[in-house]
């Protein structure tokens, strides 16, 4: 399993830039808005809203800082189903039975409106039976506490003692009719599908700040925009107003892709024990491969996700002997503390403002449901109704132990901090071009700086985040600068991938140049 290639996922399909030579960019004061509703981010949840809201005539326009679904959105599982491993146990145990149900109900509505999307637009797509598979006597439990909430929310969840699997399995809970999908093959159609309903979508555009106002104008780095409402349907909001970057947390997963083993088993598999691995068949035909999941850290964590995404290949090879070609890439996605997703108004934005996140590893049917909602509440002063099950998880409750898991991350987040500065003014900068691959921060005066060699080209930028002022670290697997506090990345020479901050890193001479 040597020579394992880190790429994203294959059969990517993008919809050209869309450029406004009218200047659309220009000053905003005096004339009509640029779109009804202005959506922040391309990906699953933006792509979905803009082609509801598209389809009953509302004016869309899309920005996006990179290519659609280049992110969480097009590099998942592609699994779109409601046995999300122990997600609905996990959330009765914070929460009371109607708002489980509720949750099921959303990723129910969210999984239909996949289906027939998928249908009519010809993606491919395979019903499979979803397993969450126990590997020890305590992951039984889990098992059977998902099975007691998956039945208490409606869902017909078996449980089953054996399957014909080559790694070991002691039982599982069972639900068939679930879906499996590329996500970039998705995506694209989702993109091609919102063009045709009369969406524009640019891309190269990166927003940095939103304005409440009327219209709400929104500040990017090409301009002002402006919108009768916006939607920030970004991995993690990129405004602070809310303080979601505080309430959630943040975790890279990584998939890898083999060609299909002899003895590659049927279904859509997720164990319930650590480490967590998820597999499934992906493609069809000739074109079959396995897809492992899982290797799970906190972003920034950079040499543990070195350490499992060798676990993860060293796993497969044990158990799937003859898989081979590995092409590996992550994805990043976050949990809410009260282990929801936040959907909805956002506070101080004059109801204007919405948001989505916090979908926990389960984007596709989050993301689809999200976005029914979010077009109800979009289209309420039309007459438009949010369905019952957006009702009953609107009004939820924050519990203590919400309240103590979100007070210890955020004690993490803190030592992180100091931890991080405290290394990088005692450390010295190397006046030596770290190895091909690699990167190194220290201390230039009083001022961290990251050093870092890809492809035989040494860049030097700023170690401190923009958003909160974190050390941020090499991660020599993907080769990107990631901050360990809120989870914003960045490529070598400081460019901003993804996160709550808002800016590159800036560059900075050699220290022999100044």
């Amino acid at each position: 399993m040597d020579g394992q290639r880190d790429i994203r996922p294959a059969g990517r399909r993008e919809p050209a830039d869309l450029h406004d030579p009218a200047g659309r960019h220009g000053p905003v004061d005096g004339r009509a808005p640029d779109a009804e509703v202005l959506i922040i981010g391309a990906g699953l949840t933006g792509l979905c809203t803009a082609i509801m809201l598209a389809e009953r005539g509302v004016r869309v326009l899309v920005v996006e800082q990179g290519s659609p679904g280049e992110l969480a959105s097009g590099r998942n599982t592609g699994k779109a189903t409601l046995l999300q491993g122990t997600r609905l146990a996990t959330i009765r145990r914070h929460h009371p039975a109607r708002l489980v149900r509720a949750y099921v109900d959303a990723n129910r509505s969210g999984q239909h409106w996949l289906r027939a999307f998928c249908e009519r637009e010809g993606v491919p797509f395979r019903e499979a039976t979803a397993y969450s598979y126990a590997q020890s006597p305590e992951g039984l439990e889990r098992v059977d506490a998902e099975v007691a909430a998956a039945r208490e929310a409606g869902l017909p969840v078996e449980r089953v003692d054996r399957l014909d699997v080559p790694f070991p399995l002691l039982g599982a809970a069972a639900l068939p009719g679930q879906l499996a999908l590329d996500p970039a093959e998705l995506v694209a159609a989702l993109a091609r599908a919102a063009e045709a309903a009369g969406v524009r979508i640019v891309t190269g555009v990166r927003a940095l700040g939103v304005r409440a106002a009327d219209p709400v104008v929104v500040r990017t780095a090409r301009g002002m925009l402006t919108a009768e409402r916006v939607v920030i349907a970004t991995g993690t909001p990129i405004l602070d107003r809310g303080h979601y970057f505080a309430k959630l947390s943040p975790s890279r997963s990584q998939i890898a892709s083999f060609t299909l083993p002899s003895n590659a088993p049927d279904g859509l598999f997720i164990s319930v024990d650590q480490p967590v691995r998820s597999i499934r068949r992906a493609g069809s035909g000739g074109q079959e491969r396995l897809w492992i999941g899982g290797g799970s850290v906190d972003v920034g964590d950079t040499e543990r996700l070195a350490v499992e995404r060798r676990r993860l290949l060293d796993w497969a090879a044990a158990w799937f002997p003859d898989a081979a070609d590995p092409v590996v890439w992550a994805a990043q996605d976050y949990e809410s503390f009260n282990r929801l997703p936040f959907v909805g108004r956002m506070p101080r934005g004059r109801g204007r403002v919405f948001l989505a996140t916090g979908y926990a590893k389960w984007g596709l049917t989050n993301a689809a449901g999200a976005a029914i909602r979010l077009t109800a509440e979009l289209l309420a002063d039309q007459g438009a109704r949010r369905p019952g099950w957006a009702q009953v998880i609107g009004t939820r409750l924050t519990v203590p132990a919400d309240l103590a898991a979100g007070a210890l991350g955020n004690a993490k987040v803190l030592g992180r901090a100091v931890t991080g500065w405290a290394r990088a003014l005692t450390t010295p900068e190397t006046t030596d071009a770290p190895a091909d691959g690699e990167g190194t921060v220290g201390r230039r005066g009083i001022r961290p700086v990251a050093t870092a060699t890809v492809d035989g080209d040494t860049c030097r930028v700023s170690a401190v985040c923009p958003h909160l002022g974190g050390i941020v670290r090499w991660n020599s697997a993907e080769q990107t600068w990631d901050c360990p506090l809120h989870a914003s990345r960045f490529t070598a020479d400081g460019r901003r991938i993804e996160g709550p901050a808002l800016r590159d890193l800036p560059r900075l001479p050699a220290a022999s140049q100044i």
